[in-house]
């Protein structure tokens, strides 16, 4: 009888690491939850209590200047910040306290900033994808991959903003290019920024490019693409900084213009971020496009990452002020989830007009849409490991009286890596805008 059925013997499990018990435990989905939980419940805490600052503020720093410690945390105090004693140190501390060097730094004596934007932005996805399609007749298995760039057409908003002392909102519209607009929330103080921008936008005629081992590269008609659906994108991008010499160094004199940077100061930082991105080109009209990129037609990607950067304010004159700030970034939540769909494209495949070269390509069109179908099938969530992004912004702000101009700058770079698949997302905007301060 024949060894070969004989199961091989099985070999003993080797006991992980103290570093491989450590990273099990950072990596696992509930470590995860529970830190965001606890991220989260803190964030909203201080939020809350710089809200309430607004408003209770005046007559809690008179107490937290009067009153001695044990007074403070006594019962009845007459603490009237909405987080109780710890809301109001906080807030006195972030707020009042580590906010400026007047000799550096003017706080104008109007609260109100008022500003109209233009705004200018772009976004780009590219993504490499490898696998293998087997041949029904041969049996044969044979190597796939596909190098797909996808770019929307440079977009312009406009739109305002509203502040008060660092805090404020500004909503903008699209008026050429996308169908979309930009809800940006922000907070501003002495030693920390932090911002939420939420984009969602329809583009009717994005660019792709492709490049595949299943097409004819010699063939210019295949490297670009014109999508007859629009592709629809959401992105929510929060971020967060803490600067270390903010009595010196304001980021809000540069992005919000709530306060005045007299004399040049630089600051080292550490900032965390937080990305989400849906993509969704599905759509039987892109049916070929989603057989090529191995029936997704969904994306969503999450990304969480922190960092440490150097930002500096140079005033090289009067009223005038440029800033820049850079920031690498790690990136140790990296997640995309992936929607695939199915399509009748080999079926298609087999027509005698799908390989007709006399037939004009309007006419191929659209027999091509009138036959196209897709259903989806199913999804697939994929983790990639740690990743290196960066976080680059450029201002430049110009004071006269009450009135500002500002012009800025901000790139984002998220990267992402499965098994057979990796690529990155851009995004850039240019934001110009005129304000004045009431």
């Amino acid at each position: 009888m024949s060894n070969s059925n004989k199961k091989p013997a099985t070999a003993k499990s080797k006991e992980p690491s103290f570093w491989q018990k450590v990273n099990n435990f950072v990596r696992s989905d509930r470590t995860r939850f529970v830190a965001g939980l606890v991220i989260f419940m803190l964030a909203a805490i201080v939020g809350l209590a710089f809200l309430s600052f607004l408003f209770t503020g005046k007559a809690d720093q008179a107490l937290l200047e009067n009153l001695s410690w044990s007074t403070l945390t006594s019962v009845g105090n007459r603490i009237t910040n909405w987080m109780g004693t710890f809301g109001a140190v906080v807030a006195e501390l972030a707020i009042n306290r580590w906010i400026v060097d007047q000799r550096y730094i003017s706080v104008p004596k109007h609260p109100w900033q008022v500003i109209a934007k233009w705004n200018v932005n772009q976004s780009a996805l590219k993504m490499q994808t490898s696998g293998e399609i087997v041949d029904d007749e041969s049996g044969l298995s044979l190597p796939y991959s596909a190098t797909p760039y996808m770019k929307t057409e440079p977009s312009q908003y406009v739109g305002f903003w509203v502040g008060y002392r660092g805090y404020g909102a500004g909503y903008s519209v699209n008026v050429a290019g996308d169908k979309g607009s930009y809800l940006t929330f922000g907070a501003l103080g002495g030693a920390y920024a932090a911002s939420v921008r939420i984009h969602t936008f329809e583009n009717d005629n994005p660019s792709f490019e492709l490049n595949s081992s299943l097409l004819d590269m010699e063939d210019e008609s295949w490297q670009k693409w014109k999508l007859e659906s629009p592709i629809k994108v959401r992105a929510v991008i929060a971020s967060a900084i803490y600067l270390f010499n903010g009595k010196h160094f304001s980021y809000a004199a540069a992005y919000d213009q709530s306060v005045i940077q007299t004399r040049s100061a630089g600051s080292l930082m550490v900032g965390a971020s937080y990305y989400y991105g849906h993509i969704n080109y599905a759509d039987s009209t892109n049916a070929g496009l989603i057989y090529l990129m191995q029936n997704t037609a969904r994306i969503k990607l999450w990304q969480a990452s922190a960092g440490v950067g150097y930002a500096y304010n140079w005033v090289p004159f009067k009223g005038m002020l440029v800033s820049v700030m850079g920031m690498p970034m790690l990136t140790f939540v990296n997640r995309i989830k992936a929607y695939a769909y199915q399509t009748n494209v080999e079926e298609i495949m087999e027509e005698d007009w799908f390989w007709d070269d006399e037939i004009s390509d309007e006419e191929w069109d659209r027999r091509f849409d009138e036959q196209a179908r897709i259903k989806p099938v199913g999804t697939q969530s994929r983790s990639s490991g740690l990743a290196v992004n960066f976080d680059v912004r450029l201002s430049l702000t110009y004071n006269f009286d009450r009135y500002f101009l500002n012009a800025c700058g901000q790139f984002y770079n998220f990267q992402y890596n499965s098994d057979d698949s990796h690529g990155y997302l851009n995004d850039w905007y240019i934001n110009a805008s005129i304000g004045v301060r009431l």
